[in-house]
């Protein structure tokens, strides 16, 4: 049966938790990994959170699949994720595809703003 966006986007923050800065800065603390999923356009246009790593929405698959030789070493399964993209939605989005992959121990941050309006740096792409 098709699924809508809007169930897509329901199934999605269920199964992610949205967090706020401090309990990002908790997790990034403890060695989780702060990711910034938008496309390498806006990333150019609006530079990223300091920090962050890179790997756009469309790519994520590929990268966190461990068995492919496209697989991204900064991805690990048994390590804390913090997601985020322009305003939470593909976060959200592709936390749960990465939970799916099972990545258990992922987060929503939101968007950049969130992170910037928190006082979070930023740094050019």
């Amino acid at each position: 049966m098709p699924v809508t966006v809007k169930e897509m986007m329901e199934a999605a923050n269920a199964a992610v938790e949205r967090i706020d800065m401090e309990k990002a800065k908790d997790v990034l603390g403890k060695g989780g990994l702060l990711l910034d999923i938008r496309d390498a356009a806006e990333v150019h246009k609006t530079g990223r959170a300091k920090g962050a790593h890179h790997i756009p929405r469309g790519m994520l698959e590929f990268r966190a699949d461990d068995a492919l030789q496209s697989h991204d070493p900064e991805l690990k399964k048994d390590r804390p994720i913090v997601l985020y993209c322009a305003s939470g939605g593909r976060a959200a989005l592709a936390g749960k595809l990465l939970k799916d992959m099972g990545y258990d121990q992922v987060y929503n941050l939101g968007g950049l703003n969130d992170w910037v309006n928190a006082g979070g740096e930023t740094s050019e792409s």
